[in-house]
């Protein structure tokens, strides 16, 4: 079998990283730049931790700040306005995942004008030219946008959350810096803590991995494991592994898929606006039992990632003791564990079901689930 894998063509790491931005602008003779972020991140001053370096090195830029949680179509579509408005020659994404997957939208489809509707860029999408060069620079240790080829919009006319999944959007240049992670709150560093180790577990156990994704998602996991909980109660140290931790999991889960855990908490995004983090975390300790049957050994390494000496148990009891340590990791930070907290309704169980079947990820699952056992599993955790 033949195996593909993308990454950046250059990323920096570490506390201070971000102090490369200009002379990495000016050395790859972009002249000005459109910074996305987001009017929250504006507010607390994250997004002048860029802009102020760019105003000290004399670098032309506009902000678009008009990025809301989980993304709309409207959205990308007025940042593609003012991208051509700006002039820019080059993205600059200053944010978590929403400011990063509208930053890939706008950049594909100022690109490729003919996916201008949006709608048109689910799934994998026949764009024919690169992103307009994006340089992306992630405040939450989660998503990994900044190293994966896919981005998700949604549609909420139709009350859907759709995933693009395009080699053509990754950015040509990351800047992972923990100092830029730093000042956000507790909650949602537990969040999107969650989503990256749902990143990790999920592309460990997909239908597409293989052994060098393996080593990816399996360093995710211990290092999650161990500095999550601490990089969420403000320890440095900590936080400077989740950055690093999220990305390695990016690395791996953008080239082989994912899985249930993000099938069905994409409706949960379109229909209430849960937050993408929190609705995994809930997610994923019940549909990792689901899976277990259908993952081989590979929950007996997750467990002992989480420090629990499986090497005596028996399968089942291995598998058990994976879904446990997750369940406690979840129930330890504090995330809700029913579907409830977010606002789902008995009656959109079959609704959220349905979306969830036809979500792309859910084709990555190990183990085949139907309409009626994704219905059950929503019901099972209300």
């Amino acid at each position: 079998m033949v195996h593909r894998m993308i990454w950046n063509q250059t990323a920096y790491f570490g506390p201070g990283a971000v102090d490369v931005v200009p002379d990495e602008l000016t050395r790859r003779g972009f002249t000005k730049a459109l910074v996305v972020s987001d009017q929250v991140l504006v507010d607390a001053g994250v997004t002048a931790r860029v802009t102020d370096l760019l105003d000290a090195a004399g670098f032309p830029y506009e902000v678009f700040s008009d990025v809301a949680p989980n993304p709309p179509i409207e959205n990308v579509q007025a940042g593609v306005a003012a991208f051509a408005a700006a002039g820019a020659d080059v993205l600059v994404a200053v944010g978590g995942g929403s400011p990063q997957d509208t930053c890939k939208a706008v950049g594909i489809i100022t690109a490729n004008p003919e996916f201008a509707d949006v709608r048109s860029l689910e799934g994998v999408a026949a764009t024919r030219n690169p992103s307009v060069p994006i340089v992306a620079i992630p405040t939450t240790a989660g998503t990994a946008s900044e190293t994966t080829i896919n981005y998700v919009i949604t549609d909420t006319e139709n009350q859907r959350k759709f995933v693009c999944v395009d080699p053509h959007d990754i950015p040509v240049l990351a800047v992972v810096d923990p100092q830029m992670m730093a000042s956000a709150p507790r909650a949602l560093k537990v969040a999107t803590g969650l989503d990256a180790l749902t990143h990790a577990i999920e592309g460990y156990v997909t239908a597409g991995a293989w052994e060098l994704s393996d080593l990816f998602h399996l360093k995710a996991v211990q290092v999650i494991a161990s500095s999550l909980q601490a990089s969420a109660d403000g320890d440095a140290d900590a936080a400077d592994r989740m950055a690093l931790a999220q990305y390695v999991a990016g690395m791996g889960y953008s080239n082989v898929g994912l899985g249930l855990v993000h099938a069905m908490a994409h409706p949960l995004g379109a229909f209430y606006g849960a937050p993408h983090g929190v609705a995994n975390g809930i997610l994923l300790a019940p549909v990792m039992a689901f899976n277990a049957p259908a993952t081989g050994e590979k929950y007996r390494d997750v467990a002992a990632a989480f420090g629990v000496d499986t090497s005596a148990m028996p399968l089942d009891e291995a598998r058990a003791a994976a879904v446990g340590a997750v369940a406690r990791l979840t129930a330890d930070l504090g995330n809700p564990t029913r579907l409830r907290d977010v606002g789902a309704t008995e009656g959109d169980l079959r609704a959220l079901a349905e979306a969830a079947a036809a979500d792309v990820c859910a084709g990555g699952n190990p183990r085949p689930a139907s309409v009626d056992e994704i219905e059950e599993l929503y019901r099972s955790i209300l």
